[in-house]
This record gives structure tokens, C-alpha cells and sequence, in this order.
């Protein structure tokens, strides 16, 4: 019998310390991906508060190069009208009156 108890205490110890291995390697990864996380959110944070492109900016420009290509691919009879509205956008505006002071 005690032949089989030690075999059977081996065993044991060999999958406890297999799965606390594993268990390990959950535990560092799960951490590096976490710091990469509040890492990016703070670049992110950075380039927002530091006079990088805001998400309101980045949203506008965004929605513009849209409707750019929207026009680029449609071929409607409202092109026309699709150009006009975007030459009366207040970003314009605003860019023409910068460059006049230039």
C-alpha cells in the first residue's frame, strides 16, 4: 500500500504543479495586457490634452472623408448639390479666414 500512496501523492504534485505553471503564465500575461491598456490610454489621454488631433476633430474629418468618397463612387444626378454642401461646411470658413491673415 505504500508503494501505491506514494505514486499516487507523485501524481498529485506533478498536476498541482503543472496547473500552478499554467496558472502562473495566466497571471503574467493577463497583467502585460493590462499595462499595455492603461499604457495606450494614457498616449491616448496625451495626444488629446498635448494639441493632438481631439476626437470631435478626428469625428469631423472622418465624417468629411465620407461623404468625399461617398461623392467620389456615386454617380447621382445630386453631385452638385452634394459639392455646394460641402463648400458651405463652417471648417471652411474657418480655414479660408486663416489663411487671409497668413
Amino acid at each position: 500500500m505504500d508503494g501505491d500512496l506514494v505514486l499516487i501523492f507523485t501524481f498529485i504534485l506533478i498536476i498541482a504543479s503543472i496547473a500552478l505553471g499554467v496558472g502562473s503564465s495566466i497571471h503574467r500575461r493577463a497583467n502585460e495586457h493590462e499595462e499595455r491598456k492603461l499604457e495606450l490610454l494614457a498616449r491616448t489621454k496625451e495626444a488629446e490634452s498635448g494639441g493632438g488631433v481631439s476626437t470631435e476633430a478626428y469625428k469631423k474629418l472622418e465624417d468629411r472623408v465620407r461623404v468625399l468618397e461617398r461623392i467620389a463612387t456615386d454617380r447621382g444626378q445630386d453631385l452638385a448639390s452634394q459639392i455646394e454642401d460641402l463648400r458651405g461646411l463652417p471648417d471652411a470658413d474657418l480655414s479660408a479666414k486663416t489663411t487671409e491673415k497668413v
